[in-house]
């Protein structure tokens, strides 16, 4: 990862308690660490989904075949493509190296996603935006490796410190 990435971090917007699921929903998620980042004003929000176009609420979406059919089986992969070329977009503009994603989502999944049956099932995978983020350079962790993305921010500020 380049030395010059900002302090900057990308984070889910549904994370952060913003209903912007697509049931309406959130999903936030508490973290003294988020809470400082926060307060230090770091963090980029967005919600991949809304950002390509589609509304909240909106109908489940679930990747299948290399396309993101929603439940009733509407290709909705380029709204989630816009969504994720956004987000991209945002992470150059701020010279962002992290990203903090929803697990599951077929945008953030990082890990896992649900494997296109509408049954709760997952599989391993990385949503659109996950994908995308990674393929160009981008560190994306989950609320499942919170952990992990603070113990790597840390490692990369000791190393920073003592350049």
């Amino acid at each position: 990862m380049a030395k010059n990435v900002s302090d900057k971090i990308l984070i889910s917007s549904c994370l952060l308690g913003n209903p912007v699921r697509y049931d309406g929903q959130s999903k936030g998620l508490r973290h003294p660490q988020i809470n400082l980042w926060q307060q230090q004003q770091r963090l980029v929000v967005i919600c991949p989904e809304q950002a390509g176009g589609l509304p909240t609420p909106r109908p489940r979406a679930e990747q299948k075949d290399g396309h993101v059919m929603n439940e009733f089986g509407d290709d909705v992969t380029q709204a989630f493509e816009r969504g994720a070329h956004v987000a991209l977009a945002l992470c150059e503009q701020h010279n962002i190296g992290y990203a903090l994603l929803k697990e599951f989502s077929p945008s953030c999944g990082s890990q896992q996603i649900y494997d296109g049956s509408f049954s709760g099932q997952r599989i391993n995978g990385m949503g659109e935006t996950a994908k995308l983020l990674n393929a160009n350079g981008i560190r994306v962790y989950s609320e499942l490796t919170l952990e992990q993305m603070i113990s790597d921010i840390e490692q990369r500020l000791n190393e920073k410190n003592n350049d």
